[in-house]
């Protein structure tokens, strides 16, 4: 006889999958809209192709539109600064220095590198950009001033205080390059790291700790106070004995106070890939002899940890005041950009002046309108007085304005609990303030405060800067103790996927990189997270709010990987930045090591349109186990739980709607520990015009898996049925 498949919306982990029948226990790109289950929509790069690869991890993305109605995407990288409008990405970064050098380049035959000489200590870092311009004359080489002029590039190496590198495409096959003329280099405004990483001990190297489990060895050849490893040239270390090293992966060594990483081992006695200065050191000379210990494993003081700092990656706090984009690099200076000028587009970002010059999080209060920065210096001006526990703001519609003052409302306030302020957004009736441990309320009220501060929660924390939405009076967020919403009152959100990405989630070297979302479209809050073997965000979690009941919250998870996302309130659909660092390339920025960032409208078609080449967007959907459940002997229900084994001799398909074909497998089991096998006549494809399809299944518990396969395919699932009757208990 037939027996309906219903299943409750929303996904469980929570359970094991013999637990779960009526329910769906993994998925991936499908959403629950109206109770049912169907796959997600597509997304289209944006941008001129070939012109559409930004460099660097994205961190920072924000939407507005200016008076003048020109909607803008303000996207900020761990390495530049963009403007997005009419299909066009404009580099909009803050210059640093600008240095006017002549005679300064050289390059040797059969070497893509170049040298640049300054005449004075240049402060520049390897993977810093500069952008090269006013170039005039190049001889003896096949590069040209068109290589340069105009361009930006990657720094590669930095071998003396007053030289760095930059790698071309291409060898010279010239004699070697001299100029002649002048060129004007900019330093771009470094950002940091396209990754979060740990560091050791009180600073940003090794203090006060030891190796575990050391391994030592000495030097076999000295090693030069620059970049290069023995010889004074290469990347490659030799030592006495390197068999016992780690050969996988990037390690560290310290000789003397300096640390060295490394990619390789060649033989028994050369470390290869290295990189000189690493973990906040300082590069030196070291005699042929000296002592070489493995730091890859790290304790300090005796306790068992790899790290105990976190090296923040590279992030940007984003808003608008007004015309003007408002832009602060995470630790680091606040920049504006005015949107509303003719020339806006060719114009850079400029410093805010007056302002502080280390915060870790910045945005503008409404309708009041003050500049607030989070995390910052106690003195303006003086970045060794940043207090992670410090908030100032500024003087009412004046960005320039910081110092309290009886004829001003700008002010100070340092937050209690916790050790330090991890973000801030804007919510309907106050700025909701998370620390590390607690959420704090900041609420206009006018001269003389300015602002009150009230303590809203406890042991609630926000795992980083992005990790928290807010929609129609409800702020969603992650801790570290799990979901939480507030919308008047604290809220621990139910999760019945929790413990599953909890034990997924890279939070403790990766808390800065977890980014959350919102698609009001659906009523989805996201989050975007770096899972516990990943370094870049590679998954996701959701919880849908308008299908969420108290009795059945609906989670879904992913590996949709995006960095940022922003709704759809500015531009009519979602956008979102997407992190390939497998990729070194990217249109504007020659010599990028980096990675690239691509970004996204979704929520547009069925596929994913990158580059112009369309690719299907894979979605899957796996229910947990069922028996057996009939009616026989007039009425009386019988059902197995797993007693009987039942025999499926057709299923009828059922969905709301379906383009192209749908894949559907029977996972069969007798038991809970075994694993599931198809039937033996699956996977079936089904078509719009699929009536009933034929199998021989037959087990004690069956489980359901839809998915598509192909471009141009979507569906929303129905309710199925089986043809089932039980066939005998062995």
């Amino acid at each position: 006889m037939l027996q309906k498949i219903g299943f409750l919306p929303g996904i469980n982990k929570q359970i094991t999958a013999t637990a779960a029948e009526g329910q769906f226990i993994d998925c991936d790109n499908v959403r629950f809209r109206y109770g049912s289950p169907e796959k997600i929509g597509g997304w289209n790069q944006l941008g001129n192709v070939n012109e559409n690869e930004l460099t660097g991890a994205g961190r920072g993305l924000h939407h507005f539109v200016n008076s003048l109605g020109r909607r803008y995407a303000i996207i900020g990288t761990n390495r530049i600064l963009y403007a997005f409008s009419g299909g066009v990405f404009y580099d909009i970064h803050p210059i640093k220095t600008t240095t006017t050098l002549t005679s300064a380049f050289s390059t040797t035959n059969g070497s893509p590198t170049v040298t640049i000489t300054f005449s004075t200590s240049h402060g520049i870092n390897p993977q810093d950009i500069i952008l090269l311009d006013n170039f005039t004359t190049i001889t003896n080489s096949n590069f040209g001033s068109s290589d340069f002029d105009d361009k930006k590039f990657m720094v590669t190496t930095v071998p003396t205080s007053t030289t760095l590198t930059i790698t071309m495409p291409s060898n010279e096959t010239g004699s070697g390059a001299t100029t002649s003329g002048g060129i004007r280099v900019q330093h771009y405004y470094p950002v940091g790291s396209a990754v979060q990483e740990k560091g050791f001990g009180w600073s940003l190297g090794s203090w006060g700790g030891e190796a575990s489990s050391a391994v030592t060895t000495t030097l076999n050849g000295a090693l030069g106070d620059n970049a290069f490893g023995t010889g004074g040239s290469g990347t490659s270390i030799v030592l006495t004995d390197a068999s016992q090293f780690p050969s996988s992966g990037t390690n560290f060594i310290k000789v003397g106070t300096e640390e060295i990483s490394y990619t390789g081992v060649s033989g028994t006695t050369t470390l290869t890939g290295i990189t000189r200065a690493v973990r906040g050191t300082t590069r030196a000379a070291h005699s042929d002899g000296a002592t070489v210990t493995n730091t890859s494993d790290f304790v300090a003081w005796g306790e068992a940890a790899s790290g105990d700092l976190v090296l923040e990656p590279g992030m940007w706090s984003l808003d608008n005041f007004g015309d003007k984009a408002i832009c602060l690099i995470h630790d680091g200076e606040v920049f504006e950009w005015d949107s509303s000028l003719s020339n806006a587009t060719s114009t850079r970002c400029n410093i805010i002046s007056g302002a502080p010059t280390a915060s870790r999080h910045m945005l503008v209060s409404t309708p009041d309108r003050h500049l607030v920065f989070f995390g910052t210096e106690t003195t303006i001006g003086d970045k060794s007085t940043q207090d992670d526990m410090f908030i100032r703001f500024s003087a009412v519609e004046d960005i320039n304005t910081y110092t309290p003052t009886a004829t001003n409302d700008a002010g100070t306030q340092r937050l209690a609990d916790g050790s330090q302020i991890r973000g801030a957004i804007r919510g309907r009736d106050a700025i909701y303030v998370y620390t590390d441990t607690a959420l704090f309320l900041m609420r206009f009220v006018g001269q003389p405060f300015t602002f009150a501060f009230t303590q809203a929660g406890t042991n609630c924390g926000l795992t980083g800067q992005n990790a928290v939405v807010e929609v129609d009076g409800a702020a969603y967020w992650l801790s570290e103790n799990g979901f939480f919403r507030y919308a008047g009152k604290l809220e621990s959100l139910p999760c019945l996927v929790e413990d599953f990405v909890f034990d997924d989630i890279n939070i403790e070297s990766g808390n800065q990189m977890i980014s959350a979302g919102l698609n009001n479209l659906f009523g989805e809050v996201m989050w975007f997270y770096p899972s516990s073997t990943s370094t870049v965000v590679n998954k996701m979690v959701s919880y849908n709010y308008f299908d969420s009941t108290p009795n059945r919250p609906v989670w879904t998870v992913g590996t949709l990987a995006r960095t940022m996302w922003r709704d759809s309130a500015v531009f009519g659909k979602p956008h979102a930045l997407e992190y390939d660092a497998g990729t070194d390339t990217s249109f504007d920025v020659v010599g990028n090591t980096e990675g690239r960032t691509a970004y996204y409208e979704h929520e547009k078609g069925t596929d994913q349109n990158k580059n112009g080449t369309i690719t299907s967007v894979l979605a899957t959907l796996t229910s947990g186990d069922f028996d057996i459940t009939q009616n026989r002997n007039e009425g009386v229900t019988l059902r197995g739980d797993g007693e009987f084994i039942m025999k499926i001799r057709r299923f009828i398909p059922d969905f709301i709607s379906q383009t192209g074909n749908t894949q559907v497998t029977l996972n069969l089991r007798n038991y809970s520990n075994d694993s599931a096998s198809s039937s033996a006549l699956g996977p079936f494809t089904i078509t719009s015009s699929t009536t009933k399809v034929d199998t021989r299944a037959r087990a004690r518990a069956i489980a359901l898996k839809v998915e598509n396969t192909g471009s141009g395919q979507d569906w929303k699932l129905g309710t199925f049925r089986l043809d089932v009757q039980p066939d005998g208990r062995r």
